[in-house]
């Protein structure tokens, strides 16, 4: 059992013509609890039915379900995620054609993943400073992130096959999504040219895809302009693509 967060629209027609979009959450070890959220609101004020769940590794739900997704990052929690897709669906109120993703950090990597291993699932895609590789991750983080992330993964030598599955990298060339990737100039978490990467890799596999660079932003936007501005860009991009 998989719980969730879900935000809906005023007064929504129950005839299948709905546009939604799923939010994967950063962590993986985190939560989305029922608080406001800016992205959720954009979205749902704007016609959209937004679902934010809590898949295999979240917290909250006993110590055995935080740790379902160890060496399998992109694995059973993608399946989650895919069904809050098709819980979507089934309430009647959403085109399953018209279903996109968004996230940020872990959320953006899972998009990507979603995009990559999915690709039938999504109509449409906006991934922030997600991860695309673990190697990379594991060569820019602190000596805290170090642990936790071979915590999850296991070690680069022994566990290479593990950090080679749970790359989007690995997927990303499947991807049919239009995708739009929102990046800081100074992430050193994510490095900018792991999101460089991922559309030069899209781009000559001749899919849709676009992206913007924050100046003087690191691993998330917290200049107030950039945060508007993302959410502009993010309800600009699926409202192209999704309605």
């Amino acid at each position: 059992m998989i719980s969730a967060v879900m935000v809906t629209p005023f007064n929504l027609k129950r005839d299948g013509s709905s546009p939604a979009v799923v939010i994967p959450h950063g962590g993986p070890t985190g939560q989305t609890t029922d608080a406001f959220s800016r992205t959720a609101v954009a979205l749902a004020s704007r016609g959209y039915v937004v679902i934010a769940p809590n898949p295999r590794g979240s917290t909250g739900y006993g110590k055995a379900f935080q740790d379902a997704n160890i060496k399998d990052l992109g694995g059973g929690d993608l399946v989650d995620e895919v069904y809050a897709a098709k819980f979507l669906t089934a309430t009647g109120y959403v085109n399953p054609r018209k279903i996109g993703i968004t996230g940020g950090s872990y959320g953006g990597f899972m998009t990507l993943m979603a995009i990559g291993k999915t690709p039938e699932v999504w109509a449409a895609a906006v991934e922030e400073y997600g991860i695309i590789n673990w190697f990379a991750m594991l060569e820019h983080e602190d000596p805290l992130l170090q642990q936790y992330e071979r915590g999850l993964i296991g070690d680069p030598v022994k566990d290479r096959a593990v950090y080679d599955a749970t790359s989007p990298m690995t997927y990303i060339k499947n991807a049919r999504a239009p995708l739009l990737v929102l990046q800081g100039d100074n992430d050193i978490r994510v490095p900018k040219g792991q999101a460089e990467e991922v559309v030069a890799t899209l781009k000559a596999a001749g899919r849709t895809v676009d992206a913007h660079y924050y100046a003087q932003e690191g691993h998330g936007f917290a200049k107030r302009e950039n945060q508007i501005d993302s959410l502009q860009r993010t309800v600009d991009w699926f409202d192209k693509y999704l309605k």
